[in-house]
């Protein structure tokens, strides 16, 4: 699995209170680990919905979410256009890496 470096201090606004920064800081402690699971499951097995990735992977749902949301930002991996039915019946984007 690739490492990934990413400024996670930029999940905090300088006008944040502290507590919001001592938060970004401990996204580091995840947050680049779940990318790389998230960007490796996608890549093996092609696009997909958070339910899917997630199911494949072990991690929630929420969790995959919030980190295609950063991928999304960092131009790592990207929504498709098409949409799928979710576990609980909801529309889910289906994502892919970014080329």
């Amino acid at each position: 699995m690739n490492q990934i470096a990413i400024d996670w201090e930029a999940n905090a606004r300088q006008t944040d209170p502290w507590t919001s920064h001592a938060a970004a800081a401990r996204v580091r402690e995840f947050a680049s680990g779940h990318i790389a699971i998230i960007l490796d499951c996608l890549e093996r097995h092609g696009p997909a919905t958070a339910d899917e990735i997630a199911s494949r992977v072990g991690l929630l749902s929420h969790q995959v979410n919030k980190r295609l949301s950063d991928c999304q930002k960092r131009e790592l991996a990207r929504p498709t256009g098409l949409c799928r039915l979710s576990a609980s019946n909801r529309l889910e984007r289906v994502w892919e890496v970014c080329a």
